[in-house]
């Protein structure tokens, strides 16, 4: 939790569920820490149907987990990760993500970055976001 960008996706999460008691095991971006947490949900709520990861290395993981203990995707759970790096497309099952652009996100951080240089002031920048449906929800 001491990424900016992990804070965010974490409060986005309860916003769009409105519900700040649901059950959330905290990782580190990497496959382990995504195949750990998902070991901890599953302990703390073995009837759990789907999972929401912060990036797609931790859904990975989480889907090795899923496998592991003979669970299916995503008719037993479903499971979405975040970033739609190239290798989601190739998970089995294909997993579900949300795409952020990456090049246009690139260009308003410059554009920020210069108005900053000439003494503008700092400003929030939202970036819309697309979900790729795959076969994992």
């Amino acid at each position: 939790m001491d990424l900016f960008e992990s804070r965010e996706r974490l409060d986005g999460y309860r916003a769009a569920l409105r519900d700040t008691s649901r059950r959330v095991a905290l990782g580190d971006f990497t496959r382990a820490s995504g195949a750990e947490a998902m070991r901890q949900l599953l302990e703390e709520d073995p009837e759990l149907d789907a999972v929401f990861a912060a990036n797609d290395l931790m859904a990975i993981g989480a889907l090795r987990t899923l496998r592991q203990v003979g669970l299916r995707v995503p008719e037993d759970v479903a499971v979405v990760g975040f970033d739609d790096i190239e290798a989601a497309a190739y998970t089995v099952p294909a997993l579900t993500s949300v795409r952020s652009p990456m090049a246009d996100q690139a260009t308003a951080t410059v554009r920020l970055l210069l108005g900053l240089i000439e003494g503008g002031s700092r400003e929030r920048v939202v970036m819309p976001n697309d979900l790729v449906v795959r076969e994992s929800s």
